[in-house]
């Protein structure tokens, strides 16, 4: 899955990141070109700025069905500090997407267990696939708990690691993930995973993701560097070299 923008960086940060409608579709032929078997989507305000607006995301995935009808799309639920557990679930009720990413220690902020497990049981009912964020190995624990308290149902369970975080001195390591996947017991040790990282090591890490039998999410969301230390051209080279990196390891 590629990340080609996120909610924070702009065309200031690389002027290959893009905001547009537009500008994101072309991206995301280009990088299931690449090898991107999916795209996980923000979409931008007409300043740039990071938005739940359910219109333009609506926009977007029709625009993404037909140029590339099967890339599998993602959007996302991210708050930003901007938008309230509320206004989350309230965007995914109103587009009901195939798939959707929702950061469990923001969607689960001032929420009772019912309303949570009122939201999760719905989305299964309705089909929608959500990729529950965890940011640290310390939240795979409390995750857990509410897998085995019924908040959060079992059926399709598919779990993101972030390894590091934006704006750190400190770039992800491969081993990093070690320490989420010794957290993962009962239920949540049989879900499907995926691992993003910050930093120029990204593509190290998702490379150990992969061979651990994870997935991997890449893009300028979370690096704009291709692992020799370059700074990478476009969302495309980095899933060039991962899908490259990978192809290697399995024919040697």
């Amino acid at each position: 899955m590629v990340a080609p923008n996120g909610a924070r960086r702009g065309r200031r940060d690389h002027p290959a990141i893009p905001i547009t409608i537009a500008q994101i579709v072309t991206d995301a032929r280009a990088c299931f070109a690449a090898g991107a078997g999916g795209i996980h989507a923000h979409v931008r305000g007409s300043a740039g700025e990071h938005t739940l607006d359910a219109g333009l995301y609506r926009e977007l995935m029709q625009e993404l069905a037909v140029v590339v009808p099967n890339m599998l799309v993602q959007i996302t639920t991210e708050a930003v500090g901007r938008y309230s557990p509320e206004a989350q679930m309230a965007l995914v009720q109103e587009l009901v997407p195939a798939h959707v990413s929702i950061a469990m220690r923001e969607i689960s902020a001032g929420q009772g267990g019912r309303t949570l497990a009122r939201f999760f049981a719905w989305a299964t009912e309705a089909g929608v696939s959500i990729q529950h964020i965890l940011y640290t190995p310390d939240e795979v624990r409390r995750f857990e708990t509410l897998v085995a308290r019924g908040v959060v149902p079992t059926y399709g369970l598919e779990l993101l690691f972030v390894l590091g975080q934006y704006g750190s001195d400190r770039d992800s390591q491969p081993q990093d993930l070690v320490a989420y996947r010794e957290e993962c017991q009962g239920a949540i040790a049989q879900a499907g995973w995926a691992v993003c990282a910050f930093g120029k090591q990204e593509t190290a890490c998702l490379r150990a993701a992969v061979e651990h039998g994870g997935k991997a999410r890449i893009g300028f969301e979370n690096n704009l560097f291709n692992a020799d230390g370059r700074l990478a051209t476009s969302n495309a080279e980095r899933v060039r070299e991962l899908v490259s990196a990978l192809s290697a390891e399995a024919a040697s």
